[in-house]
């Protein structure tokens, strides 16, 4: 897999970006690593709030769909919908996640994926996300 630089292959822009490495991606898989660090903005008493993993997983499927797509533009993406969403524990300061996406099913411009984000080898959030891309590329 070639190294793209992250902010080619998702529409978020900073200080909203939660993922710093894609680090696998097939037709069906994504992964992706994020550090998090001290100053980010969904770092609250030293732990990486819930809104920043659901965000994380949502911009790994980004990074999966822009990284299959990269020879065209980046166009926005929302969240259609988050089923069975599980948090078994907030990861902290320092720490680093790696985050898997396995694509269930895609439909025209929506895809469904079962999320799953490991800490230190250990399976900390899951769920099923269901992720729309829109007509409306980014302004670069």
């Amino acid at each position: 897999m070639t190294s793209i630089p992250i902010l080619d292959l998702i529409p978020q822009r900073h200080p909203f970006v939660m993922i710093d490495k894609l680090l696998v991606c097939t037709d069906n898989i994504g992964k992706t690593s994020f550090f998090i660090k001290e100053s980010h903005l969904f770092v609250e008493k030293g732990l990486f709030l819930e809104a920043g993993l659901m965000e994380n997983m949502a911009q790994t499927c980004a990074a999966h769909i822009g990284y299959l797509n990269k020879d065209k533009t980046i166009k926005i993406g929302v969240i259609g919908s988050i089923k069975n969403l599980e948090i078994k524990q907030l990861p902290k300061v320092n720490d680093t996640i790696e985050t898997t996406i396995e694509v269930i099913n895609v439909v025209f411009n929506t895809t469904v994926v079962c999320a799953k984000i490991y800490c230190n080898n250990q399976l900390i959030a899951s769920c099923e996300m269901k992720v729309s891309v829109t007509d409306k590329e980014i302004n670069a």
